[in-house]
């Protein structure tokens, strides 16, 4: 039986004192497979409470471990590229609160201008100067945006996208990709990514039938799909919305040529293109997926990054399309926290980060490197594995490839697996997302001392799986 020791808190990665210690608070020293878990007494403590306080004793679904059996870790703070649990458990981090702490969770710059911006209110209600800023950089840097909204949710923007695709062409219905998550409002709950593949639901109960018939599933990467539903429903369809790189299926890339054939057929029908780039947005490229793959789409979806780890959510697109929406135009949103004066600060500042030399270079490499050695060891201990990354976004199955769509995932990949593997690698003190359908984050935090340790807990979890 190898035993657990608690360990003085050390940079993830650093190399190890003779003594044989290491970074993680616990980390097993024996090398017998029986392996102890974790202590996790005080995150079972509270989870245990909050079963009777919250459903499912989580304040988002995916948070509940679901799918890699377990109890969530409870997080006590967050530093860096590093999490501690309410334990004492210290971990390196690949969510980075699900990919807003792309500079780092806690970043004292962040931070600095957050204490500054809290002495003059936390909130208005009323416009600020810090929204036009941030409007700005956000038009700058984004192919697609002339004028932009901001709201409070990455689900919010979503929604007020459809909604102003269906107000500008005058057409009801509209095309999503299968496994695609595009928040949880009615008419994106059919066939979605994220949460709902992780929990194995069904179309969510709660949508009226009406609002689910208006909604049509292509698959992601083919073509013929979309051009099918748009020859049976002629005339009709307001606009394709789609992840053009899907991370709540798990990691999926898109084709060029699928985008482009995109961007073609919805010139030809009439339709807008969305582009969801709540996950991708400034965090593959400084303008975006649609900077990386030279495809500019109608309208743009935004969230996470822009917030810098505050609540945010934004819109934007072609200048006449954005005039829809009031008081401008005829089409109604409103949100009493949009434009947060907290978030526009957090995210002028986490922007201006990300705009510095050498940023996406940094995150391409250390990506790069990260992803490759996990798969490496993962085929030197004899198990099938596909897998890749974009700038500071990656992602692996356990299957053999290629991945091109959920279908995919849903017919190759070794959920089981990767369950036993999401353990181990708590246990070696990673921290990966509990799902299989969800992708991974890095971020300027995160160094090559980081990496290294992290294929290292990652070779030694691929054994013992």
């Amino acid at each position: 039986m190898q035993v657990l020791q608690k360990q003085t808190a050390r940079p993830a990665g650093q190399r190890a004192q003779k003594s044989g210690r290491r970074a993680t608070v616990f980390r097993a020293q024996a090398v017998a497979t029986d392996r102890k878990p974790l202590v996790t007494t005080k995150s079972d403590e509270i989870m245990a409470e909050a079963r009777n306080l919250l459903p499912g004793g989580v304040n988002s679904p995916v948070r509940a471990f679901k799918s890699v059996g377990g109890n969530p870790i409870v997080f006590d703070r967050v530093k860096g590229p590093y999490c501690w649990d309410v334990d004492g458990n210290k971990y390196v981090d690949y969510i980075g609160s699900w990919g807003p702490a792309i500079v780092g969770a806690a970043n004292d710059e962040v931070n600095a201008v957050l204490r500054d911006q809290i002495e003059k209110g936390t909130s208005f209600g009323a416009p600020g100067p810090l929204e036009n800023v941030l409007a700005k950089m956000v038009i700058e840097r984004v192919p697609s945006v002339e004028m932009v909204r901001f709201v409070s949710s990455g689900t919010e923007a979503c929604l007020s996208v459809l909604r102003l695709m269906r107000a500008y062409t005058k057409r009801e219905k509209v095309i999503k990709f299968v496994g695609c998550y595009h928040g949880h409002a009615d008419s994106f709950l059919v066939k979605a990514g994220s949460g709902v593949a992780t929990l194995g639901l069904p179309d969510s109960p709660g949508v009226p039938a009406s609002t689910a018939a208006a909604t049509l599933n292509a698959t992601y990467n083919d073509l013929d799909s979309v051009r099918e539903l748009f020859k049976a429903n002629k005339g009709q369809i307001a606009g394709v919305i789609l992840e053009p790189v899907v991370g709540n299926s798990g990691f999926i890339v898109p084709t060029k040529e699928f985008l482009q054939g995109l961007r073609e057929i919805c010139t030809a029908e009439g339709a807008l293109l969305c582009f969801d780039e709540v996950m991708t947005g400034f965090r593959i490229a400084k303008g975006c997926a649609q900077e990386h793959w030279g495809i500019t789409p109608d309208v743009t979806t935004m969230g996470k990054v822009i917030g810098g780890g505050l609540p945010v959510g934004a819109y934007g697109g072609r200048r006449e399309i954005m005039e829809m929406v009031a008081p401008a135009g005829p089409m109604y949103q409103a949100g009493t926290l949009s434009g947060n004066p907290l978030a526009m600060a957090a995210g002028i500042k986490t922007l201006e980060i990300l705009g510095r030399p050498g940023a996406y270079e940094h995150l391409d490499r250390i990506t790069g490197k990260l992803i490759n050695g996990i798969m490496a060891a993962a085929k030197e201990n004899g198990h099938a594995v596909t897998g890749g990354h974009i700038s500071g976004m990656f992602g692996f199955f356990f299957c053999e490839g290629p991945v091109t769509c959920y279908e995919d995932v849903a017919d190759k990949a070794d959920t089981a697996k990767f369950a036993r593997f999401h353990r181990a690698m708590l246990e070696e003190g990673v921290y990966l997302a509990p799902s299989q359908f969800e992708a991974g984050f890095t971020g300027l935090q995160h160094t090559d001392a980081d990496i290294e340790f992290t294929i290292e807990a990652a070779r030694r979890a691929l054994k013992r799986i």
